[in-house]
């Protein structure tokens, strides 16, 4: 359904404001702006002005009460599931401990998952597994990008687990790896992921075997926490380095 000039300026309010959010461009130093004057920045009915503000409330950024104005929320009561609240996190400056959180979550969830669905998974489930491994390998082998088959592959393993909360997970996984595989591949001087070590993980869904299924899963993910926080600790030695010695 195509949205109407009113919702696509309502979206576009939402991204700027949500932008400034958490970039910190509002705080207790410098108060959320007043309605009358959104409306004047954005060229915005108070209508449309206030469908954005709802929206951002929803992901939690924002409180807001009759008489009492609208405020920023402290950033633990962000909504880090929503996939705009992370990506608009994820967008500034790497930030090393979202991504290492991130992945501690993918750690417990991930490989459980995917010892779900080598007990469970559809016929349908599993030809979409074995459809991301082979557009990996199709897309390795023509040194394509690897980076949208390679979240359809993890996608397609939480959705074969049969598990509605880890499916729910797919929005919010597709975000995050966006960013992480991209900054995985910078810091490795390569922009390819292991194919092999993917098909590991598909062919014992596709066997039915369920712990080789979470230890291939659990190896993957360890592998890609343990780059995070190599890098997160080089990039902090980085300025010291650049200094020389005093």
């Amino acid at each position: 359904m195509a949205r109407t000039d009113g919702q696509n300026l309502t979206y576009r309010i939402v991204e700027a404001l949500g932008v400034a959010i958490v970039s910190g461009a509002y705080s207790v130093k410098n108060p959320f702006p007043i309605e009358a004057d959104l409306c004047k920045q954005y060229d915005a009915s108070r209508s449309v002005l206030r469908e954005a503000v709802k929206m951002l409330t929803a992901k939690g950024l924002l409180s807001a009460r009759p008489r009492q104005g609208t405020w920023v929320q402290p950033e633990e009561h962000w909504n880090l599931l929503d996939p705009d609240v992370l990506r608009w996190l994820l967008e500034r400056k790497i930030p090393f401990s979202v991504l290492r959180e991130f992945a501690q979550v993918r750690l417990a969830v991930e490989p459980a998952a995917a010892a779900l669905a080598a007990e469970v998974a559809t016929q349908d489930a599993k030809r979409a597994i074995r459809a991301a491994i082979e557009q990996m390998a199709y897309a390795d082998e023509e040194e394509d990008d690897l980076l949208a088959s390679d979240i359809a592959f993890h996608i397609a393993v939480l959705r074969a687990s049969g598990n509605r909360f880890f499916a729910q997970l797919s929005g919010v996984t597709e975000t995050a790896l966006r960013f992480s595989i991209r900054m995985q591949n910078r810091y490795k001087g390569v922009r390819r992921a292991s194919v092999a070590d993917h098909r590991r993980i598909a062919d014992a869904i596709l066997a039915g075997d369920a712990e080789a299924a979470r230890e291939a899963t659990r190896y993957l993910i360890q592998e890609a926490l343990d780059l995070i926080n190599k890098a997160d600790t080089d990039t902090a030695l980085e300025p010291r380095k650049s200094r020389g010695p005093r």
